[in-house]
């Protein structure tokens, strides 16, 4: 059996790294120099998405948004579908992800959804968490190819139900994000040792493999993205969508959203998402 991956971006990278050490690999980005470290790890280099697709029985994409995805499929790529599994662990709307499993489907293939939580880090050593949905048989049967990428993989129902249950995990994400940023910059504020400040966090109840992560991130003044604040940006849409369609509040998303909306503005998109900080220290 073997793999195709489309999206080799800061998590697809290590993602589809992890893969080619254990099966066949084919990958394809849209910028073509992404590809030379799978290369160079043993992995085929598709010529386009349809060509990965026709060589591959699973195929992988991990790209930035649904209109990314929709920009990859063409006649050839559908034809190519027939037979083939088709994972997206991209986060995007429910009614996108509907709408692609139904299209697989019509061109004979099947889909499953799995978003992943988790960044830069667990993505290079395996530990992201999947959160598969749609037919559970199909599932298990592919759940060797998502061990190589995951520490777990937890199904959650039909279709859209992996992507909300992202979209409540990314809740608790972002706003201890926020919340670690504001916490940082207030330290500041007040003329604080931030190193002392940070050992002190770094040894209390609250502390995190996460959070000490991201505090030497802020401590080094190291904005390269493990996760960025685009994605971080996009993720609190998809939320507000989503809790807008469930009649849910969320007043602490939506402060979030305004604040990573200013990261953007103010050219932060591709830094990493604890930037925010950068965005609370110079007002």
């Amino acid at each position: 059996m073997s793999v195709g991956f489309l999206g080799l971006g800061v998590m697809g990278t290590p993602m589809a790294i992890n893969l080619c050490r254990r099966f066949p690999t084919t990958v394809w980005n849209r910028t073509a120099s992404k590809c030379a470290a799978l290369v160079q790890a043993g992995a085929g280099l598709g010529q386009t998405p349809a060509k990965v697709v026709e060589q591959s029985d699973i195929i992988f994409t991990m790209m930035f948004d649904g209109p990314a995805i929709r920009s990859v499929i063409d006649d050839d790529f559908r034809k190519a579908l027939r037979g083939k599994t088709l994972i997206n662990t991209s986060s995007v709307s429910v009614e996108f992800s509907q709408d692609l499993a139904q299209e697989v489907h019509e061109a004979g293939g099947k889909f499953i959804e799995m978003p992943v939580s988790g960044s830069k880090v667990p993505a290079e050593t395996g530990n992201l968490v999947g959160m598969m949905a749609g037919d559970q048989a199909e599932c298990e049967r592919i759940r060797p190819f998502v061990e190589p990428i995951t520490s777990a993989a937890v199904y959650c129902g039909p279709i859209g139900a992996g992507l909300k249950t992202k979209y409540a995990v990314n809740i608790f994400l972002i706003t201890v994000t926020a919340g670690l940023a504001e916490s940082m910059n207030l330290a500041r504020a007040q003329g604080l040792n931030l190193e002392a400040f940070s050992s002190v966090l770094d040894a209390g109840p609250l502390a995190s493999a996460y959070s000490k992560l991201k505090l030497a991130k802020i401590a080094k003044g190291d904005w390269s993205a493990q996760a960025a604040v685009k994605d971080c940006y996009n993720s609190t849409e998809l939320i507000r969508t989503a809790a807008k369609a469930a009649e849910a509040e969320t007043p602490l998303i939506q402060v979030c959203n305004s604040l990573y909306r200013q990261a953007m503005d103010s050219g932060l998109e591709d830094e990493d998402m604890i930037a925010v900080y950068r965005v609370l220290s110079e007002q």
